[in-house]
């Protein structure tokens, strides 16, 4: 999945015709084409009813399209704030980023960062809160992206965006017949958290009112190192996990039945840029 294939399908809802969204993003129909066939089968799904004129999503391409503007939203105010750093850094900017960001985030700005800034080295680091915080002090990152409040004296917070918290369950759980999910729906023994150092766990762990305890996880207790491999725990086995919404954005059909939204007001996080 490529910022311009966003692009791309954004363009062809809003003028719904290949050929007039293929000439205002100056390429060719084909090429324009060619991407979003790309796109729906990496995702395993049609985006566009093509035998439809004027083109109209499908029902499962509305969802993409509105996750498609969210991501593009995002991206744009994420070079404009690094933008007022680029003189700073003298042609190199130093960034850290929380794990649970990084495989989501970046990818979605750094193509068009670097294009639109050629002479300039970012140098991405994967560090957790405390360490990046650290980091910054030390002057050894010049800025960074994590989640916020920090209330840390002297750190500058540029909120970028606000990330929905989501329920990714098991197909054998109980709450995979729920349509919405209450944090009192979840077993404290069948969930799977990330392991101590995450500032991601903590809110879940708050969010679900847990206290950490030896009889509060059950009977097999095991802490990930990574949000990939608390979904696929997930999938094999009986239980529950929390993702942030930017890791849900590639899951296929099969592994979004997974996924239960809470009830409203969902919790979110706060995703900043500091410095």
């Amino acid at each position: 999945m490529t910022l311009v294939q966003l692009e791309y399908i954004i363009a062809v809802d809003t003028y719904r015709h290949f050929a007039t969204a293929a000439s205002h993003c100056f390429v060719t129909q084909p090429s324009l084409s060619m991407q979003i066939q790309k796109l729906e089968d990496e995702l395993g799904i049609k985006i566009f009813d093509r035998s439809k004129q004027p083109v109209l999503p499908t029902e499962a391409g509305f969802e993409v399209l509105e996750q498609a503007r969210k991501i593009m939203s995002e991206c744009h105010q994420m070079t404009e704030l690094i933008d007022t750093k680029k003189n700073i850094v003298h042609g190199e900017l130093r960034i850290g980023i929380i794990p649970t960001l990084a495989p989501y985030l970046l990818p979605l700005f750094i193509q068009s960062f670097t294009k639109k800034y050629p002479h300039v080295k970012l140098l991405v680091t994967e560090l957790t809160t405390e360490l990046l915080i650290t980091r910054l002090r030390e002057g050894r990152i010049d800025v960074g992206l994590l989640v916020t409040p920090l209330n840390e004296k002297g750190i500058k917070e540029e909120p970028l965006f606000y990330e929905e918290m989501i329920a990714y369950v098991s197909a054998k759980n109980a709450a995979y017949k729920k349509s919405y999910m209450l944090a009192t729906d979840i077993d404290p023994n069948k969930l799977w958290l990330l392991e101590e150092g995450h500032c991601f766990r903590s809110q879940i762990v708050n969010l679900c009112e847990l206290r950490k305890s030896g009889s509060d996880f059950g009977q097999f207790e095991y802490e990930a190192g990574s949000l990939e491999t608390l979904r696929k725990m997930v999938e094999i086995n009986d239980g529950i996990t929390i993702l942030p919404e930017l890791a849900t954005i590639d899951l296929s059909l099969k592994q979004q039945k997974s996924i239960r939204h809470f009830k409203h007001p969902a919790p979110v996080r706060e995703v900043s840029l500091i410095t």
